[in-house]
C-alpha cells in the first residue's frame, strides 16, 4: 500500500480531535489495535475512576460516549474509512462503563472487566453486530462497544451477587 492509499497517512497526532479518536496513539499499535485500546482506556479509567468516584466517573463516560460520537466520525472522514481499527475512543468509552460496574479495582476483577469487554467487542454477539453493521456514523462507531459493555456488565454483576450471596 503506497503512502497515499494508507488512510493513517492522513491522520496527525497533532490534532486533537485525531489524538483522541486513537486513544492517545493507542491505536496505532499494532496488531489488535482495539485490545491496546481497551488496554490505554483501562489503565486511564482506573486511574479516573480512583480519583473521580463513581458517580463523576459515570458522568465523565456519558460525556466521553457524546464526545466520541463526534471525535470518531470527524476521523473516519478524514481517513476516509469507517470505523478504522486504529479509531478507539469506544473502547476506552466502553471499558470505562465496564470499570463502573466493578466491585473494586483489584487485578482479578480490572483483568475480568477487561477479558470481558474484549470477548463481547470482538465477538459482537446479536445485537450488536446488526448496530456495527447497520449505523454508519460516529454513534455507530461508539454504539457498539457501549452494547459490548453492557453484555460484559452482565456477569459481573451476576458474579457480584454470587459472592455476596
Amino acid at each position: 500500500m503506497t503512502d497515499h492509499q494508507n488512510p493513517l497517512r492522513r491522520l496527525s497526532l497533532r490534532n486533537p480531535v485525531h489524538f483522541l479518536a486513537l486513544g492517545l496513539g493507542s491505536g496505532l499499535i499494532s496488531p489488535a489495535p482495539g485490545t491496546w485500546g481497551s488496554l490505554a482506556g483501562l489503565v486511564i479509567g482506573a486511574l479516573l475512576l480512583s480519583c473521580l468516584g463513581q458517580n463523576l466517573f459515570l458522568i465523565l463516560t456519558a460525556l466521553c460516549f457524546v464526545l466520541g460520537c463526534y471525535l470518531c466520525q470527524k476521523t473516519a472522514d478524514d481517513m476516509g474509512v469507517h470505523d478504522h481499527g486504529a479509531i478507539v475512543w469506544d473502547e476506552f468509552v466502553g471499558i470505562f462503563l465496564v470499570l463502573s460496574a466493578l466491585p473494586e479495582l483489584s487485578p482479578l476483577w480490572l483483568a475480568l472487566g477487561f477479558i470481558l469487554f474484549r470477548l463481547f467487542d470482538i465477538t459482537k454477539p446479536y445485537p450488536i453486530r446488526y448496530f456495527d453493521r447497520k449505523l454508519r456514523s460516529g454513534f455507530g462507531i461508539m454504539i457498539d462497544d457501549l452494547l459490548a459493555a453492557c453484555f460484559s456488565i452482565v456477569p459481573i454483576v451476576i458474579l457480584r451477587l454470587l459472592i455476596s450471596a
